[in-house]
Parts: C-alpha cells; sequence; structure tokens
C-alpha cells in the first residue's frame, strides 16, 4: 500500500498542470484512486490501524449508539428533526463511498474538457471534501462535517501510523533493499535513456514531453506537487485501512423550547414572507409599466436592486428552519402539527422568493446581457430552489435524515451540470443571439471568455468576430502538452486553423460597447 501511494503521489507531481485545465488532473485522480483502493483490501495488524489498535478489536461505538456484545445499537432518536419513529434506510457505506468517489473523479475530469478556468476551479474545491467523504464516509450531516475535519488532519496523524507499520511488519532492512533497487532503476532508465534519445530523434522528442522540464523552478514546482500529494494520499490511506464509524453520528438534540416561545416569531415571519409574495406577484403581473409607476426604476435597475437582498434572505430562512427543527418540541400531535404548517409555509413562502431571485436575474441578463457571475448565481438560486423542495418534504415527514447527503450531492450535480452545459460557451451564445436582436454587443467581455467560448463567437460578424476572438488566439500560441490536453482549446485550435481571424488592420474599440 505504501509503495502504492508513493508511486500515485509521483504521478501526480509529473501529471497535475497548474497553469491551464488539462488531462493531467483526471489522471491524478485516477492513480491516486487505484492507490487506495488497496488500503481497503486487506487490513494491516494491530499496530496498522489508526490510533494504534488491536487487530481484531472493534472500533468504538459512534456516538448515540451502545455497545451490546460487539453489535452497535443505536439509541439515538432517528432523523435531524427528532421525530419519532423508524429511521431513513439510507444506501450501503459501501456503494454511498463508492458514489462520492466517482463524483470526485468526474469533478477532477472536467479540466480535460473545459478551458474556463473559473469552473475548474470551483470543481477542484468542490473535489475535496467530496474525497473526503469517499474516503471517511459520513452520511449524517455531523457525520460528513466530521470526515472533512478528520481528513484535514489524517496526513499528519498518518506518518507515525506509517512508521508503526513497517516497524511492526520489521521492514527495516526490505525498505533498505527496496530503495537501492529503486536506485537501480533510476540509473538504468537514465543511462539507457540517454542512449535512446541520442540514437532517435523521435525518442528523444517522446522522451522530452514525458519528462518535466529540468530548470530549477520547475523542478521546485515538481518537487512542491509530490510534497502536497505524498501526506493527502498517505491520509487517506490511513483512514481506509480502518475506516471511522460515521454513519450513525448525529447532533445532539437541543432542548426544547416552549410552544409560545417558537410559534409567535415564526407566524410573524409567515405572515412577512406572505406580504412580500403578494407583493412580486403583483409586479409579475404589472410587468415594468407598475414598477415604472410605483418604483421610479427601470426594469433592469429594479432587478438589480434585490436579487443580492433576495439570495441572502433564503440563506437567512434555511437558517432559520433548521434553528425551528432543531428546538421545536415535537411531543405532542399539536406540537407537530404546528411544525408542519409554519415550517411548511415558510418553505413554500421560500420558493416564491426563490423565483423572484431568479425572475430579477433573467431580467438584469436581458437588459445587459450574460455573465459568468450572473450565470453562477443563477444555478445558486436553482440550486436553493431545489433544497427548500428537500426541505418541505422533511418537514413534512419529520425526518430529515436523507437531506445532508442529498443536499451535497445536488451542489456536485450542478456543477457537472454547468461543465456538460459548457458555461462560457452558453455566455456567449446568448450575448451573439441578443447582438443579432438589438445590435448590443460587450465584445471586450466576450474576448475575455475561455477557448470554450470560441464556436459562438465565431457566428459573430466581421470585424466583431475578429475582435472577440482575438483574445483566445493569444492565450492558445502555447501549444499544449500531454499534462494540459484540454478538448476546449483543441476545439479552439481547430475553429481558427479553418477560419482564421482578421490581423491586417484590425482595431478593435476596447472598451466601447458596439
Amino acid at each position: 500500500m505504501l509503495a502504492a501511494v508513493g508511486v500515485a503521489a509521483l504521478v501526480a507531481a509529473v501529471a497535475v498542470p497548474l497553469d491551464r485545465p488539462g488531462l493531467g488532473w483526471p489522471v491524478a485522480g485516477l492513480a491516486a484512486t487505484t492507490a487506495l483502493v488497496t488500503a481497503t483490501m486487506r487490513r494491516g495488524d494491530g499496530s496498522a490501524a489508526p490510533g494504534g489498535g488491536l487487530a481484531g478489536r472493534p472500533a468504538d461505538p459512534a456516538p448515540g449508539t451502545t455497545d451490546t456484545g460487539g453489535v452497535a445499537k443505536d439509541t439515538a432518536r432517528p432523523g435531524a428533526t427528532g421525530a419519532p419513529g423508524r429511521a431513513d434506510q439510507p444506501l450501503t457505506g459501501r456503494a454511498a463511498r463508492g458514489a462520492w468517489a466517482v463524483a470526485a473523479l468526474a469533478l477532477l475530469a472536467v479540466g480535460a474538457v473545459r478551458d474556463a478556468g473559473w469552473l475548474v476551479v470551483l470543481c477542484l474545491l468542490a473535489a475535496a471534501p467530496v474525497a473526503a467523504l469517499a474516503v471517511a464516509g459520513g452520511r449524517t450531516g455531523r457525520g460528513m462535517l466530521t470526515a472533512v475535519r478528520m481528513s484535514a488532519v489524517a496526513p499528519a496523524r498518518s506518518l507515525p501510523w506509517a512508521r508503526r507499520s513497517m516497524s511492526a511488519a520489521n521492514a527495516g532492512a526490505t525498505v533498505g533493499r527496496s530503495l537501492v533497487s529503486v536506485a537501480v532503476s533510476i540509473a538504468l532508465l537514465v543511462v539507457f535513456g540517454l542512449l535512446f534519445s541520442s540514437a532517435d530523434a523521435v525518442f528523444a522528442g517522446l522522451v522530452t514531453d514525458l519528462v518535466p522540464a529540468g530548470s530549477p523552478p520547475d523542478l521546485l514546482g515538481w518537487g512542491v506537487r509530490l510534497l502536497v500529494a505524498g501526506p493527502l494520499l498517505l491520509g487517506g490511506a490511513y483512514l481506509l485501512a480502518a475506516p471511522p464509524r460515521l454513519a450513525d453520528l448525529r447532533f445532539a438534540p437541543g432542548r426544547p423550547v416552549r410552544r409560545r416561545e417558537w410559534v409567535l416569531p415564526l407566524a410573524l415571519l409567515d405572515a412577512l414572507f406572505a406580504v412580500f409574495v403578494l407583493v412580486q406577484l403583483t409586479v409579475l403581473f404589472g410587468g415594468s409599466d407598475h414598477v415604472l409607476r410605483t418604483g421610479g426604476l427601470t426594469y433592469a435597475e429594479y432587478a438589480r436592486s434585490g436579487f443580492w437582498q433576495l439570495l441572502a434572505v433564503s440563506g437567512l430562512t434555511l437558517l432559520v428552519i433548521g434553528g425551528a427543527a432543531r428546538w421545536a418540541p415535537r411531543t405532542t400531535r399539536a406540537d407537530r402539527l404546528l411544525i408542519r404548517v409554519l415550517l411548511g409555509a415558510l418553505t413554500a413562502l421560500s420558493l416564491v422568493v426563490v423565483a423572484s431571485a431568479l425572475y430579477r436575474v433573467r431580467v438584469y441578463t436581458d437588459a445587459y446581457g450574460a455573465t459568468r457571475l450572473r450565470l453562477f448565481v443563477a444555478t445558486v438560486e436553482c440550486c436553493l430552489g431545489l433544497l427548500f423542495g428537500y426541505v418541505g418534504v422533511a418537514v413534512l415527514r419529520l425526518r430529515a435524515g436523507w437531506l445532508p447527503a442529498l443536499a451535497a450531492g445536488t451542489a456536485v450535480a450542478a456543477l457537472l451540470t454547468l461543465a456538460v452545459l459548457n458555461p462560457d460557451r452558453l455566455i456567449a451564445e446568448q450575448n451573439v443571439d441578443r447582438y443579432l436582436r438589438s445590435g448590443r454587443l460587450d465584445a471586450g467581455y466576450l474576448a475575455g471568455l475561455s477557448a470554450d467560448a470560441a464556436p459562438a463567437l465565431a457566428r459573430l460578424p466581421e470585424p466583431q468576430r475578429s475582435c472577440a476572438l482575438d483574445g483566445i488566439r493569444d492565450r492558445l500560441v502555447t501549444e499544449d502538452d500531454w499534462r494540459t490536453v484540454n478538448l476546449g482549446r483543441a476545439r479552439a485550435r481547430q475553429l481558427l486553423d479553418a477560419h482564421p481571424i482578421l490581423t491586417a488592420g484590425l482595431t478593435c474599440p476596447w472598451p466601447q460597447r458596439w
């Protein structure tokens, strides 16, 4: 297992590109997955178990459980809302962790097909906690947070574990012989590789492409990536060798408050939401004339002025619902009925608020064109709408053990859906269609899009087409090697080779907008 982790770390150090999205990210992800699978194939002796436990000794029962003869019996109240009744039936732990592993690899694969750096960065950031869930497990809210926290500290705790493992197996001499074997292998590869390179130019070119550049900055970056990837992979193997029991880890139930202490605030908040929803319906059916008469704003100004506030309202409402579900009593039928009515009404009204925010984004986009920020916040609002739908179901059932995993899965699915839709190309297409209808175009903004947008920008007439594609062409001057192979850039190069842009006498009116 340690050898597999070392090889995967070397692959990550060689393959991962930091200057632009490329194939190296999914290659490193596949190598890491293959190496970590070895940690699940065979459990070591007691010295290899995390924490130094004895072989065959069962793990300590998770919080909220009691140990009855080696079988953990759940004593916590089922469901995040604490409602009486049977617990939600989860997927098996191995299947759930396998699904998270596939999701993490899919997020890493975005770097090989999309050139939009902002999207690739979001996917890489999301891949880290998703990989933590694949390694450590956890399906409840507390279990998932604990999995991410344990994965963050696992690299440090894995070092003494690896040392104990080698010492218990009496591997000192074996390690020494292995190091000698590795050194001999490297020496043979270098000597014969140099001889073959000098004998054949084609083989020399292949070696040049495969071996990282040898300048000090390149070697330093390679070493830094190795030092980062090695401990991370070792930490993952540490958790997989003896997985923590997080499936039933739950937050302790909150201390219930008296009925009047929570019913009055929620009832007043429901009334405020209802008034706002009535105003939104008036605006929706009244249209721009109503806004101009009553607000003194243009329709676009009206949309821009309220979107961010509505986004904040959506997030705060989720906190209010979570607090009420935690502290509101539900011992009697009347209590449970009040929870369903008040929280259900707040959830339904919040869906209207989300719809209003999405409507404002659409109005603003129609007025000023599509941008990355507007597309991203619209995606966030759609996710919030789905989340409110999930919350509504949980409120009606008074059980929400399935909610945290489904919410996290929805966020991952949203990012992957964006990658499939090709956001930069979608933005370019909407702006090009808007230009063909109205003659308005922010060519300077479009020129800053990634190579993914090239096919849509090619639909513009000249000279707008050449001005919009000029920036993309400049960024494609540097050729890709195997680490930075990218489908979006490859398609853009093919398009520009087949239909070159104008260069003679090209003057782009920055920052003037056509």
